[in-house]
């Protein structure tokens, strides 16, 4: 036999003969659920590692239970020393809630994806939940639930969503004198206390001051080794994010230079559920036209029809010209779409070149939350993803004169 059967039976561990596995050993099924349980989890969505761990817990007590069966069994001895190997890999404690492949048994009241995260069709199919994505960067734009791209003013406090799960709440200043353009330097956020799963949780940024706690000092919420929301701080002081299981909401607040941005996905039917009273949402139904600085349809390069006022370039364009800003933009968004549009017209408006970083994290932010890639990138009617025509260079050329008067 070879060396390792040969140490196995001198200590004991293996018989003579019980190189097939016993009819009452029964290693392989708890295998197979283990491999039920696991292949449908996805490493990079929200609450892998707990659905993780309790995976292995489950498989752990399965193996414990035929051990007397399959004590000489090498399936078994691999399976015990490859659960160990997986836990200490992924930082599982033995003790914790286990996964069942009784799909009754395994509702987890603080998983979104658990149970209102799968919806139940006619035909008793089941799909995944439709999320949603909203942004808000630059001067500021605002990307919408419903991917509408809009440039606005909202100088002041204004509710970005305001729904019965979560509210977010932004407050916007004059960047540059004389301008009607805005920025983000304050970002309030609560979530709302919600049965077992958390109390409620309120986090706030604002300009030199973006902390990895919630205003009580907390850094999650929830009970247990399992939280239902928790905190994740990314790069100290400049990045976090928010993970909200029990509503399947994740949250990403950045401060670039002297202003933050944030993106947030949330499955639609949270996102859309709230009261008549809480329409005003930015998120969800835009800027009022009135707070609007461009042309209406969130298109920030396509502003026609405008005469160009008589005054300077230098007046209009504080330390960039149409082409320098161009060229700055394209080195960090090579695909000429409306980020790299907003990027040029955060130059032309502030001349402060961390509007370039904060457009490139805004659509790195899309690709990370954003649920559907073919629509991660917006072009203008007036442009195409190769390069900027004429009236589209007019057209934010108007824009950005516009915003100085």
């Amino acid at each position: 036999p070879p060396p390792l059967l040969l140490l196995l039976l001198s200590l004991g561990l293996l018989h003579a003969g019980d190189c097939q596995q016993p009819a009452q050993c029964r290693i392989q099924k708890c295998t197979t659920d283990f491999v039920s349980l696991t292949s449908h989890l996805n490493s990079a969505a929200d609450g892998f590692d707990s659905e993780f761990c309790k995976a292995l817990r489950a498989y752990a007590g399965c193996t414990q239970r035929t051990s007397k069966a399959c004590r000489g069994n090498l399936v078994y001895h691999s399976a015990v020393l490859g659960i160990s190997d997986l836990m200490s890999q992924r930082n599982c404690s033995k003790d914790g809630p286990t996964s069942s492949t009784n799909p009754e048994v395994t509702h987890d009241p603080c998983n979104y994806h658990s149970h209102g995260g799968v919806r139940e069709h006619r035909g008793g199919d089941q799909s995944p939940p439709n999320y949603l994505f909203c942004g808000l960067f630059g001067d500021p734009h605002l990307r919408t639930f419903k991917d509408h791209f809009q440039t606005c003013k909202v100088e002041g406090a204004w509710p970005l969503i305001d729904n019965n799960y979560l509210s977010v709440q932004v407050t916007n200043v004059p960047v540059v004198p004389g301008s009607s353009a805005t920025a983000t330097n304050k970002i309030t956020i609560i979530f709302k206390a919600h049965h077992e799963c958390t109390d409620q949780k309120v986090y706030q940024a604002v300009t030199d001051d973006l902390p990895a706690a919630f205003v009580d000092g907390t850094t999650s919420g929830g009970d247990g080794d399992i939280k239902s929301l928790h905190i994740v701080e990314r790069e100290s002081g400049r990045y976090v994010e928010m993970h909200a299981r029990y509503i399947g909401t994740t949250v990403f607040v950045r401060q670039l230079g002297r202003y933050l941005t944030l993106a947030i996905r949330m499955p639609e039917d949270l996102a859309m559920s709230y009261e008549e009273s809480q329409d005003l949402q930015l998120c969800v139904n835009g800027c009022p036209t009135s707070e609007c600085i461009d042309d209406g349809q969130g298109q920030v390069s396509a502003i026609l029809g405008h005469s160009l006022p008589h005054t300077t370039s230098a007046q209009a364009w504080p330390g960039y010209t149409l082409e320098t800003a161009s060229t700055q933009c394209h080195e960090k968004m090579p695909v000429k779409d409306i980020y790299f549009q907003s990027c040029v017209f955060d130059l032309l408006t502030t001349g402060d070149a961390n509007f370039t970083a904060a457009a490139h994290s805004a659509l790195e932010d899309v690709e990370a939350l954003h649920p559907r890639k073919e629509r991660w990138h917006i072009f203008p009617s007036s442009s195409r993803a190769g390069g900027t025509d004429l009236s589209a260079i007019l057209g934010l050329t108007c824009l950005v004169l516009i915003v100085f008067l």
